[in-house]
């Protein structure tokens, strides 16, 4: 249950981000969307992990199927920014509906090897089909055209344009996140992470609605997938790579499973410590492991589930 303090915390947090967005820096703004991007992402995944407990290692090829879905829209159908974005989230949501079909029949470590495999037979695909996605140089010039709206359009070409889109869906994922975790479903999924013998015993078709929380989560993917190429302009093979399916589970681990704040505070660090690391040392990736272990170490909960652990226990002592 969210208290009125949560809500004006992500009040404050909106709040923070428009005022970002209207007196940042283009760097800063840069970063910004990287870090709600991964948010994105992170959310649709703690759906899946956090909510239902099944661990996937293949979430990047919905990531890349939201990615080459916008660039190729963009290069042979429309150059609408949201027609795009549409067509990329619907074929990662099929891309999803698809390969979760033959994953959920399985749970923990035989349903995790099944999600790599299948993302690496979509990283290949991706990078045999060059006459579709360009191989290994991947799909490149994808620009960000003006939203048209009829009666007047919204410019998206400078990075200050693009963030209050970037920020608008970050809103909308979390709200859906949200709705999600409060709603009956979203209480069936906890029944099937902590039990689901008793679950299905209850008269509940648990694959079905693994099916659904696995579907929900490609499809999230999928849109952060859309708003990262029009961020960066391209889509390369290495976004359906396996690494590249860890970011989430990092991002999970670091910020706290099965918590709202959980994927947004694990975001934030996630990318900006990785910056920071890359600006110091060119052995950047045995420096950031390092840290990132030692975090892991320290909050065994995430940082938010520790937080929230200590004040419980603050307040435990206290009455």
């Amino acid at each position: 249950m969210i208290t009125n303090k949560a809500y004006m915390a992500f009040g404050l947090l909106l709040a923070g981000l428009v005022v970002l967005g209207l007196a940042g820096d283009r760097f800063l703004l840069y970063i910004s969307m990287r870090i709600m991007i991964l948010a994105i992402f992170a959310l649709g995944f703690d759906i899946l992990f956090g909510r239902t407990g099944l661990l996937s290692f293949g979430h990047g090829a919905f990531y890349a199927g939201g990615a080459y879905g916008v660039a190729l829209c963009y290069m042979h159908l429309a150059k609408d920014p949201l027609l795009c974005l549409l067509a990329g989230v619907l074929l990662a949501t099929g891309l999803a509906l698809v390969i979760g079909f033959f994953c959920v029949r399985h749970t923990e470590i035989y349903f995790a090897m099944l999600t790599l495999a299948f993302g690496m037979m979509v990283f290949s695909l991706i990078w045999n089909l060059r006459e579709i996605t360009g191989g290994d140089d991947g799909l490149v010039g994808v620009g960000r055209q003006a939203i048209n709206l009829g009666l007047f359009k919204i410019p998206l070409r400078k990075e200050s344009e693009f963030y209050f889109l970037v920020l608008a869906f970050f809103t909308g994922a979390i709200w859906v996140a949200h709705r999600i975790r409060t709603s009956p479903f979203g209480l069936i999924l906890a029944g099937i992470r902590e039990n689901d013998r008793r679950t299905e015993f209850a008269g509940v078709n648990i694959r079905n609605y693994r099916l659904a929380a696995f579907v929900i989560s490609g499809a999230m993917a999928g849109l952060a997938g859309g708003l990262g190429v029009l961020l960066e302009s391209n889509a390369t093979p290495h976004i359906s790579h396996w690494s590249h399916s860890s970011d989430p589970v990092l991002v999970g681990l670091i910020g706290g499973l099965n918590t709202l704040a959980g994927p947004l505070v694990g975001s934030l660090v996630f990318v900006g410590l990785k910056e920071l690391v890359m600006r110091f040392t060119t052995y950047w990736m045995l420096f950031f492991g390092v840290v990132l272990l030692i975090i892991l170490l320290g909050f065994r909960g995430g940082v938010v589930g520790t937080l929230v652990q200590r004040l419980a226990g603050r307040r435990e002592v206290r009455s």
